[in-house]
Formats: C-alpha cells, sequence, structure tokens
C-alpha cells in the first residue's frame, strides 16, 4: 500500500486559484519562471490554487526548482506518462475519433491542432505531477528525496507545437457545452472544470464526443486502476526527487501556517492529489482515441 492514498476530501475544500491574468509584480514573474523552468504553456489550476497561499507557494518553489529543472525530473515524468498510457491500451477502450471527425466536416489542420492540444496536456500534466506530489507529502508529514546532486539540466521536452492555447470559458460557452461541463463536474466529482477540458472545447462538437466515449469508462476497476498506477509513480518519483535545499515537512507547514491553517493547505493539496491521477488518465484516452484505428 503507498504511503499516502488517493481519497477525496469530504466536504470539498474551498480552493482560491489565482489566474494568470489577475496577477502582477513577484507573483507574475513567479507564473513564468515556473512555466519555464517546466516548459510548459500554462499554469495549473492546481498551482494557481497554492499561490493563493504565498509563503507556501514561495517557500516549495524556491527550494524544489533546481530539481524540477533536472534531467532525472523530465525522466520521472515522462515514466508516469507511459505508464497511463500503457494502462490505458491494456485496460479501456478508446473509440477511434478521427474518422468520425472527418465524416462531420471536420479538415485534416483541425484534426492536428486537437492533437497537438492534447499533446500540450499529456506532458504538461505529467510534468507537473512529481511537484504536486512532492507538495503533498511534504504538507503531509513525509520526508522527500535527499541532499543528493541534482545531476545535468534537462534538455527541451516540451511538445513542438504552435497551436493557439485558447480557454473555452463557462461564459463562453453557449448551452450544449455547459451541460458537458456540468456533466463531468458531476461524474468527476470536480469544484471545476479543469483547463484540459476548457482548453478541448474549443471544438465543442470533439469533445461532446469525445467526452461521451470516455465518461462510462469513469470509475470502472480499469479506470481506477490507471489512476492508482499513475498516483504510485509520482510518489516513487517524489520520494526520489533530489532536494538539495533539505526542504523538510516541517519548513514547509511553517510556511503554509503564515498564510492560512495547516489543516486549510493540507486540504486543498489533498484535492488536488486525488483529481490529478484521474486527470491524466483521462487525456491518456483522449490520446488513445487519435492513436486507435
Amino acid at each position: 500500500m503507498p504511503i499516502l492514498t488517493r481519497n477525496l476530501p469530504d466536504p470539498l475544500p474551498a480552493i482560491h486559484p489565482l489566474p494568470e491574468y489577475a496577477v502582477d509584480g513577484d507573483r507574475l514573474r513567479r507564473y513564468q519562471d515556473m512555466k519555464a523552468a517546466l516548459q510548459v504553456p500554462w499554469m495549473g489550476v492546481v498551482t494557481m490554487a497554492y499561490a493563493h497561499y504565498p509563503t507556501f507557494f514561495d517557500t516549495f518553489w524556491e527550494a524544489l526548482k533546481p530539481a524540477a529543472t533536472s534531467q532525472a525530473y523530465v525522466d520521472a515524468a515522462r515514466r508516469i506518462r507511459n505508464t497511463a498510457e500503457d494502462h490505458v491500451r491494456d485496460g479501456l477502450s478508446a473509440p477511434p475519433i478521427a474518422e468520425r471527425l472527418a465524416d462531420m466536416g471536420y479538415g485534416a489542420r483541425e484534426i492536428d491542432n486537437i492533437r497537438a492540444m492534447i499533446e500540450i496536456f499529456s506532458h504538461g500534466n505529467t510534468t507537473y505531477y512529481p511537484l504536486v506530489m512532492a507538495v503533498t507529502l511534504l504538507i503531509e508529514g513525509h520526508e522527500i528525496g535527499s541532499a543528493a546532486e541534482i545531476g545535468p539540466p534537462a534538455n527541451a521536452h516540451a511538445p513542438d507545437s504552435d497551436v493557439p492555447f485558447v480557454l473555452m470559458e463557462p461564459h463562453h460557452a453557449d448551452p450544449p457545452t455547459r451541460a458537458v461541463y456540468d456533466d463531468i463536474k458531476s461524474t468527476l466529482g470536480l469544484p471545476f472544470v479543469n483547463t484540459d477540458y476548457r482548453a478541448l472545447a474549443r471544438w465543442p462538437s470533439y469533445f461532446a464526443m469525445a467526452w461521451q466515449d470516455l465518461k462510462p469508462q469513469v470509475g470502472t476497476p480499469p479506470h481506477r486502476a490507471i489512476a492508482d498506477a499513475v498516483h504510485e509513480n509520482a510518489i516513487e518519483a517524489a520520494l526520489n526527487l533530489p532536494n538539495p535545499h533539505g526542504l523538510a515537512p516541517g519548513d514547509l507547514i511553517a510556511a503554509a501556517e503564515q498564510d492560512a491553517t495547516h489543516d486549510e493547505v493540507r486540504q486543498m493539496c489533498r484535492l488536488f492529489h486525488y483529481l490529478i491521477p484521474e486527470l491524466i488518465a483521462n487525456v491518456a484516452f483522449f490520446r488513445a482515441q487519435f492513436l486507435t484505428r
């Protein structure tokens, strides 16, 4: 049994993500630094929720950034991605979708853009996740890593894509897309709609079809097994993450308590700790829909 189990907090904690458009000064520079270091084009809801607690955010990022920019970190993230995709291929049925989109009138360029957007999230979610797991372990009182040398810095690892990063916010969406969002939240137990889903809903008819393919498999034993395997891989990655500044649980808990109570921050971390493995599994499913024939 892993040292940290996945349990959805009950009741769900309030989260307060600070969106990129609403920050400036030092906080904006932190966001830009994190995106550049992780080679991702967006701040995840999880890290924007962390940013609501500035001392907590600054403490973990200053300590863990050197590890997060190492090749060892990128290799660990890639293993998590491979785990999810292997399990989806072996355990779930991902109906081919490209031909159905073509039959609806989607052109080759549109289909390529959807695939490129999925690649961004397939890479990005698994790149965020070892960091998120390390933070969660620390706030729960577990030691991570060691003062071992970091090793070589990461090579370029982000997808080479110029697809515009456009989010379909709920207030932009028409009633059918808002209904899909409500269905996603109800089915997945989400208090919000992840960035991934809002980006893919830029193509509403595609996204409605993809979600209807995925929905019957959510919560099934094979689907849960994928999330559990991703979770266990991330624990292993975080426990072996180099920790050159020696960030200890007490350090991060003390930082969190300068912003809020330990329990408030811990419950927020627990929510994302539960949700992210399932999100990785779902994006792996969307990717598999374009790989099957």
